[in-house]
C-alpha cells in the first residue's frame, strides 16, 4: 500500500520553492494547483487553497547525523531548535517551520533500521 499526505497552502509557488530548494524534494506529479513531492519514500502534496493547514508535523529522516547537520545549515533561519541527540528515541533531530508555519522535524536514527536506501 502507498499513500500521500495533502495539505492546503495559500502560496503554492513559495511552498514549491522551499521544498525543492531547501529540502531537496522532487516534483513527483504536478497538477497545476496541486503538487505532489517525493523525498526518498515520502510522498506529500500541497494544494493552492484560500486557507493554509498548519496542524501538521512533517518528519524527514536521513542516513546520518552529518546529513541532519547539512539540512540544518540550509534551513537554520526557520529552525526552532538546534540539532540534538534524543536519548529516549535514539535519534538525532531538530525542528523547524516551513514558510507556511507548519512544523518540520529532521532526524537520523542512531540505531539500525530496516530501510533499503538503495531503492531511493
Amino acid at each position: 500500500m502507498a499513500g500521500i499526505v495533502f495539505m492546503k497552502t495559500t502560496n503554492l509557488k513559495k511552498t514549491k520553492e522551499f521544498y525543492m530548494d531547501k529540502i531537496g524534494a522532487k516534483i513527483w506529479v504536478d497538477q497545476k494547483d496541486c503538487i505532489i513531492f517525493k523525498h526518498d519514500n515520502f510522498l506529500f502534496g500541497f494544494c493552492e487553497r484560500d486557507k493554509t493547514d498548519r496542524g501538521w508535523l512533517l518528519t524527514f529522516f536521513f542516513r546520518s547525523r552529518t546529513e541532519v547537520d547539512e539540512i540544518y545549515e540550509k534551513v537554520k533561519d526557520l529552525a526552532t531548535t538546534k540539532p540534538v541527540k534524543n536519548d529516549k528515541y535514539q535519534i538525532y533531530q531538530f525542528f523547524a517551520k516551513d514558510p507556511d508555519g507548519r512544523d518540520l522535524e529532521f532526524q537520523a536514527f542512531l540505531h539500525e533500521i530496516d530501510f533499503n536506501w538503495d531503492l531511493y
